[in-house]
């Protein structure tokens, strides 16, 4: 892997990582799936908008739309959904626990559809870091005494599965479209079904357009929306999807850092011991790929 391509993917992390505080503040002034909607369509206005000046060009084959349905599905109707809905049942340490479980059912799916396989030592490292989150994880899971948490637990399965489906759908996009206008379109596909699905179950005179809610929607939108799929997708047009998804158990590490810089937070003891877990994982994985190049 490059110096460039793991940039790429920690600034997607970091992104993605300053983006749970943001949904907190915006879900008290807005009904959940309209909120969700509302971010997945500025972020995809926003980069077609981009990819127009830029005169990148539109998919033109039907398989390339094919799988940008399944992004869009995937991804961000089915993440929005899970993981928006979660955060009214969940402590975010149980949600972070179980959302990245995606890295393990992506590699499911990355065998059978994409052939990436991991050796025992890949493996191994997907286990370590998943143990590094658990543990991380665990002050808040501890302190979890919110009621309808196995309804939260599902939504967050909901979107881990959907995101996995949607990571394998990136991967067989890449090298044949625009990363810009692909992801732009993804994420208006969507946002539709999340807006129907809005106006069929919320009340949306609920949203409160106040500036606070703006600022939040921009920040998201832009920087945790646009600018991640973005980085996400030209990161794997150059590293296999096991191999950069083993970067997401950092998100939590971030939020840590986040929750420290912004909220004045503090990393537990025994939290110290999952930051290692996840960093020890994280390099088995990358050496498990090193040595699938090297074969």
């Amino acid at each position: 892997m490059t110096i460039g391509t793991a940039l790429r993917l920690l600034a997607v992390m970091v992104l993605w990582a300053s983006c749970f505080p943001l949904i907190t503040i915006g879900l008290d002034l807005a009904p959940h799936i309209a909120f969700a909607a509302l971010r997945a369509t500025l972020a995809g206005i926003c980069l077609i908008a981009l990819g127009a000046l830029c005169g990148r060009p539109v998919p033109d084959s039907g398989r390339s739309w094919i799988l940008i349905v399944v992004v869009g599905l995937g991804a961000t109707s089915m993440g929005f959904l899970g993981m928006f809905h979660a955060a009214e049942f969940v402590s975010p340490g149980l949600a972070t626990v179980i959302a990245n479980v995606q890295p393990i059912i992506a590699a499911v799916l990355a065998n059978v559809f994409l052939g990436e396989r991991l050796k025992a030592i890949g493996k191994i490292g997907l286990a370590l870091g998943l143990a590094g989150i658990a543990i991380i994880a665990w002050p808040g899971i501890a302190a979890d005494h919110v009621q309808g948490y196995s309804l939260g637990i599902a939504y967050v399965v909901l979107a881990a599965t959907g995101v996995s489906v949607g990571n394998i759908a990136i991967k067989r996009l890449t090298g044949q479209v625009d990363p810009i206008m692909a992801m732009g379109f993804q994420l208006l596909i969507g946002a539709v079904s999340l807006a129907l699905l809005s106006m069929l179950t919320e009340d949306i005179s609920l949203l409160t357009w106040s500036t606070e809610f703006v600022l939040v929607l921009v920040a998201l939108s832009v920087f945790g929306s646009s600018l991640a799929f973005w980085l996400w997708f030209e990161a794997l047009e150059r590293v296999e999807l096991n191999q950069a998804n083993a970067f997401t158990f950092l998100v939590p590490i971030f939020g840590l850092m986040v929750g420290a810089a912004f909220f004045g937070e503090r990393l537990e003891a025994i939290q110290t011991v999952g930051v290692v877990l996840v960093l020890t994982g994280i390099l088995l994985v990358q050496r498990d790929a090193g040595s699938a190049v090297r074969r």
